[in-house]
Order: C-alpha cells, then sequence, then structure tokens
C-alpha cells in the first residue's frame, strides 16, 4: 500500500513546500514553479568580461564572488543565479506564468489554453488513467506517454501518464520567430527551444492546478521522462519546474547531463559547437571551442537546478556522440550538492552499454523502478543509492578539487610536460597551401588547397598530408590540440594518425576564429614518433600542434614551438 504524505504546508514566504522528508527541512518537491523567482538577477557579464574558468564551476559560490554556501537555507538564491546564467547565455529567458490560462479535461484528454498579447495557443495531451478513484501519480512522457520507457512500468503502480506534443510549442527544428510559442512572446523570439519546451511543460502542470476536480491527478507526485533531445527536454523541465518530484533524463548525451568543459576534452562527441543552434541561443556558440571556459555555468548545475527534488539520469556509452564520460563527469559533480544537503540518495545514474539507443534494458529497469516506486509512491524501502558506470579509470575528482579554493586551478596543471610546432614548418604536402596570418603562431598556416577534399577515407600518398616528425623526452599519457580556424560545419575536420597507426576520423573541430581544439589522447613512448594529419574538407585553416600531458589545451598561440622554419 502506497504511504500517503502529508497534504500541503503553507508557510510564510516563497518557500511554500510539499511534502517533507526524513530530514525535515529539506522537501520532496515544492508548491510553486520557481521558488527563486523574488530573487534580483546577478551580474551577467559579455563574454570579454568572464573569467577563465577550466575545471568545473562551483555550484555552492555566490556570482557575485563574495563566498560560497553548501546551507540548503541559501540554495532557492543560488539556484537562482545558475537559472539566471542558463537563461542568460544557454537557452533564453523562460516565459512567467501567464494570466490568462485556462484548462478543461474531456474524454481522457487534458487541453491547456494561453492567451497572452491578444494570441492564443493550446495543448492537448492524452491522459492515460488507473482503475479507481486516485488521486494517482503521474508521470509526463515526452512525445509519448511515458517517454521511452515501456508504459507498463508505469501502468502496473496504478500511475497515469500524460502526454506532452511539444510541437505544438515549438518545432524540433524551429524556425526563429515563426513558431507558436513566439506569437504569445514576439519580443523573443531568439529563445531556444529547450526554454520554449520548458515552458510548455510548466503549463500542463498549471492545467493540472486547474481541473484537479475532473482529473484525479496527485501534484505531490509528478514525474517527467524523455530520451536523447528528449532527455535533455526532461532534464531542463525537470530542472526549471519545482512542482516536478522526479526527472528521469533518458540519454541526453551533450547539452543534457554532459559538462560542456568535460566534453571539449574528448573526441567527436557533442560539443558546445557541434549541438544544434534550434536548440539553443544563437549568442551560446560564441562558447564554442576554446571560449567554453568562458561560460560561467555548466550542466552538473542544471542537473543541481533539480535538488533538492530526484533525478536520474539513464546513459548508454555504445554511442560516442552521447559524451558518456562527460556525462559521468558531470554527474559525479552534481551529486556532490545533494551530498551537501544530506540526500544523496534522491540522485543517481546508471550508465550501461550492450542495448539500442532509447531502449531500456533488463539491467537498468530496476534501477529505474526504484526511482519510481521512492518518489512517486512512497516507498521508503526502495534502494535509490545508484551509481553505475564504466569509468573507473575517469578522475573525475581533478575536475571539482578547486571548490571552495579562490582560483580555479586542476591539481598538478603546473607541473605539465608540454611541447609544440609550426604545422607549416612540417612537411606539407603539395595538395595543402601555406598561407600568411598575422594573427596566425609565426604569422603562417596550412590549409588544403581550394576544391581539394578526401571525406570518405583518409588521403593516400604524401600530397594530402602535413606530416610532423616529433620527439617525446618523456613517457606518459598526452593529449593533443590543434590550433584551429574553421569557419564553418562544413570546414571543421581532419583525418589523423601517430605512428603507423590507421588514420581516424576527427570531425566537429568547430571554433570561433583560431582557437586551440582537442583532437584526442594518446599514451607515448619516450622517443621520437610521427604525428601525420591529412586534408579532409578544404576549408579547414592549421596553424599549430601541441602534445601536453595537461588536458587543457594552451591559451592564446601556444608554447614556442620546436621547429619554427624561416
Amino acid at each position: 500500500m502506497r504511504i500517503r504524505l502529508p497534504a500541503l504546508i503553507a508557510l510564510a514566504g516563497p518557500l511554500a513546500l510539499t511534502a517533507v522528508s526524513s530530514a525535515p527541512s529539506v522537501p520532496f518537491v515544492l508548491a510553486v514553479e520557481d521558488t527563486g523567482a523574488h530573487f534580483p538577477p546577478p551580474a551577467l557579464p559579455s563574454l570579454d568580461r568572464l573569467p577563465t574558468i577550466r575545471p568545473l564551476p562551483d555550484p555552492f559560490a555566490w556570482s557575485d564572488g563574495s563566498g560560497r554556501s553548501t546551507d540548503f537555507s541559501d540554495w532557492s538564491r543560488r539556484r537562482a543565479e545558475i537559472k539566471a546564467g542558463i537563461e542568460h547565455y544557454e537557452i533564453g529567458h523562460k516565459p512567467a506564468r501567464p494570466k490568462n490560462l485556462s484548462a478543461a479535461y474531456a474524454d481522457g484528454t487534458l487541453t491547456v489554453t494561453i492567451t497572452e498579447n491578444g494570441e492564443t495557443l493550446t495543448l492537448t495531451s492524452p491522459v492515460t488513467l488507473p482503475e479507481g478513484d486516485g488521486p494517482f501519480p503521474a508521470v509526463i512522457g515526452i512525445g509519448r506517454s511515458s517517454g521511452s520507457l515501456p508504459p507498463e512500468l508505469f501502468t502496473s503502480r496504478k500511475i497515469a501518464l500524460i502526454a506532452y506534443d511539444f510541437g505544438q510549442v515549438m518545432s524540433h527544428t524551429q524556425k526563429r520567430g515563426q513558431e507558436p510559442i513566439n506569437r504569445l512572446y514576439p519580443d523573443q523570439t531568439e529563445m531556444g527551444a529547450y526554454c520554449a519546451w520548458s515552458w510548455g511543460v510548466s503549463r500542463l502542470i498549471d492545467g493540472l492546478e486547474r481541473v484537479q476536480a475532473e482529473l484525479p491527478i496527485d501534484r505531490q507526485h509528478l514525474a517527467i521522462t524523455g530520451c536523447s533531445f528528449a532527455g535533455k527536454m526532461a532534464l531542463f523541465a525537470g530542472a526549471f519546474d519545482e512542482r516536478i518530484a522526479l526527472t528521469i533524463a533518458q540519454e541526453p548525451g551533450g547539452g543534457g547531463a554532459a559538462a560542456w568543459r568535460v566534453s571539449e576534452t574528448l573526441g567527436n562527441v557533442e560539443k558546445l559547437g557541434a549541438t544544434s543552434h534550434a536548440w539553443f541561443l544563437e549568442s551560446m556558440f560564441q562558447f564554442a571551442g576554446g571560449n567554453v571556459w568562458k561560460l560561467p555555468v555548466d550542466h552538473h548545475e542544471l542537473m543541481a537546478m533539480v535538488a533538492p527534488r530526484a533525478l536520474l539520469i539513464l546513459g548508454n556509452p555504445d554511442y560516442q556522440w552521447l559524451a558518456e564520460e562527460s556525462g559521468y563527469v558531470s554527474c559525479r559533480a552534481a551529486h556532490e550538492v545533494w551530498k551537501a544537503f544530506g540526500i544523496a540518495d534522491r540522485f543517481g545514474f546508471s550508465i550501461v552499454a550492450g542495448h539500442p539507443h532509447c531502449r531500456l534494458p533488463d539491467r537498468q529497469r530496476p534501477e529505474v523502478e526504484a526511482f519510481v516506486d521512492r518518489f512517486l509512491l512512497d516507498d521508503e524501502t526502495a534502494n535509490t543509492a545508484v551509481t553505475t558506470h564504466p569509468f573507473a579509470a575517469t578522475d573525475h575528482a581533478r575536475w571539482i578539487d578547486w571548490w571552495g579554493s579562490p582560483e580555479p586551478e586542476f591539481p598538478g596543471a603546473g607541473e605539465a610536460y608540454t611541447v609544440a610546432w609550426e604545422a607549416e614548418c612540417a612537411n606539407v604536402g603539395t595538395d595543402w597551401n601555406v598561407v600568411a596570418d598575422p594573427l596566425a603562431s609565426d604569422g603562417r598556416f596550412v590549409t588544403p588547397r581550394s576544391g581539394i577534399q578526401s571525406i570518405q577515407a583518409a588521403p593516400e600518398g604524401a600530397d594530402g598530408l602535413v606530416t610532423l616528425p616529433v620527439s617525446i623526452d618523456q613517457r606518459g599519457e598526452f593529449t593533443l590540440f590543434a590550433r584551429l580556424d574553421c569557419p564553418s560545419a562544413d570546414d571543421d575536420s581532419v583525418w589523423l594518425r601517430i605512428d603507423d597507426g590507421e588514420f581516424t576520423l576527427r570531425n566537429g573541430l568547430g571554433t570561433a576564429g583560431w582557437q586551440w581544439i582537442t583532437l584526442g589522447g594518446f599514451a607515448l613512448e619516450a622517443g621520437p614518433h610521427t604525428l601525420s594529419i591529412g586534408l579532409r574538407e578544404d576549408g579547414l585553416r592549421l596553424d599549430k600542434l601541441c602534445l601536453s600531458t595537461f588536458f587543457f589545451p594552451p591559451e592564446g598561440p601556444g608554447p614556442q614551438a620546436r621547429n619554427r622554419c624561416p
């Protein structure tokens, strides 16, 4: 039998809390969409005035630099600062709850009508109710009644299903200024889809409040779920509406649980510069490539916005683009917030291989069921201490070791062994040109000749290669960086080979002007090696190459090259 939690507890001030947990001061869910709406926004500087933060930002540090707090009593204010940063730099400002909103429930469909600025938008959601009188816990499934999770996982537990048709708010590939929500807010045509879609979820919840007499939904026990781009959607919706008790983000990848900073140090994954422009503010892409370290927020903080409510992240390392190693590091960092509040078992992550994208494997099902039983059915016996992953060798702690100190530095950053080479001073094949540019290191760079490409495979022979003899003074784990200028998504890839190995593709190397980009990591012995860069797209511009035992790229033109040429 489900144990009923107390009804709403009315408190003075903005923190009107619902059902309390075993830690009486830390609620499971909140009664309003945004408890921090009354706080003034923090300063939100432009790119040129933002500091460089290479590790993950401290989620407990006040935006004005006045210190930090791990007290839950301060979390609403700090959460509001994170929210303001994500809105300003990533997705756009989520419009407030409309004053003119009505709802109706009939024939198994919830209809919500919103009117703003003389324009009307209508949301319709099919609702599947269990047998009985209710009220019933409910899950909002993005696109389908239970997202990509098996419906019976919920229906067998007498949990209602509510389908969210996000296209009624904004299309998956939005045309800015021409979407349904833009008619209501014509002054916010720049908003990203994750702003618009989160707004739509909140309006559905408003509708549930309006029809509670006709539709028996227990609004203290609402969940949301989705997979892939809808997994990101679920995460943003759960982060931005505190009335959602449980968020299950399935395989959300880059732009979801994965941290932009960590992804930038990995290979061919969904980095900030390679994600969909329709989903985010166009201005967010000024942080692509080497500027990602200036973004004042990151996605461990997006996840932290869900605290103190429950969050489960599901991952799938079989798909490289999902950047699951980045997601793992980000989850470890986010978990520190729940730990600080004494509620560590309200956050979990499960990264499991061996199954198709967006299909729940048997191995993850008990973990999902535990979160559903605990946070929708109040089963205190359910074990939600879920931290399943394949990344035992990944040092996640180095990303957060600096928290609580004044300077955002990595441990041992000053002890790195780093060497660099000028690309134009290598053995440059005849299919490449050497070009002068005062902004390039030593004033020159190399680029494939116009019209010469090698898209399907690495070029054969030396003509299409830039070949660089390199000598390493010590053995170690090295990261290879390239200083590139990739003017478009059609000019952002190369073929890469170390010594006599196979050529591998490095794609999605987007930049904003000259920037250092990670090409990959290699275990190298001391002594001579050969680095080969093969042309693929003819617009790419290559200035300099660098190997370092530190996993972050140089700044500016980088260290002095070993092979400077006349």
